[in-house]
């Protein structure tokens, strides 16, 4: 019941509304025909209408075009929209390569200053292992050169011996 009213209250709603549709109809065909009976006429009310209907024309076609240009322009904004989007990103991971490489560099400078401490910390050695060379030959000169019998001697044999062994 309840819902058999809201079924007829909707069917007589739709009803109102075909009929409603159909009067407006009616009388646009019935204001067409009037007008046409009109301009049949052509005197100055006639004119005065086909002037306006002419210019009712040139105003829709206006409307029509300009619609057009805003759809084509708001198409391109969108676009637009869509490169600087793009060019947005981009320019984000170009940023995020520039401070990479920024990054890398700043890591290869330190190692490059490890290498170069590590290149005079060797030739610092080599320099050392160059001088206890040149002090073992020069003791072991001193030592034969004295003609003391190095071999009978336990701590002049053991000193001679040391000195015998290669720094490298």
């Amino acid at each position: 019941s309840f819902s058999a009213t809201q079924d007829l209250e909707r069917e007589m709603e739709e009803v109102k509304v075909s009929f409603q549709n159909k009067t407006l109809a009616l009388q646009r065909i019935q204001v067409m025909v009037a007008l046409r009976n009109k301009i049949k006429q052509k005197d100055n009310d006639s004119r005065l209408i086909v002037e306006t209907v002419k210019h009712t024309v040139m105003l829709s076609q206006a409307v029509i075009e300009n619609q057009q240009q805003a759809r084509e322009k708001e198409q391109k904004l969108i676009d637009i929209k869509r490169k600087r989007l793009s060019l947005k990103k981009a320019g984000g991971q170009k940023l995020l390569q520039i401070h990479t490489m920024m990054k890398k560099q700043k890591e290869e400078q330190a190692s490059m200053k490890v290498s170069e401490m590590l290149e005079k910390l060797r030739n610092n050695f080599k320099k050392e292992r160059e001088m206890t060379t040149v002090i073992q030959n020069v003791f072991q000169s001193i030592i034969i050169g004295s003609r003391v019998n190095w071999a009978e001697d336990p701590s002049l044999r053991a000193i001679v011996l040391q000195l015998e062994k290669n720094v490298y």
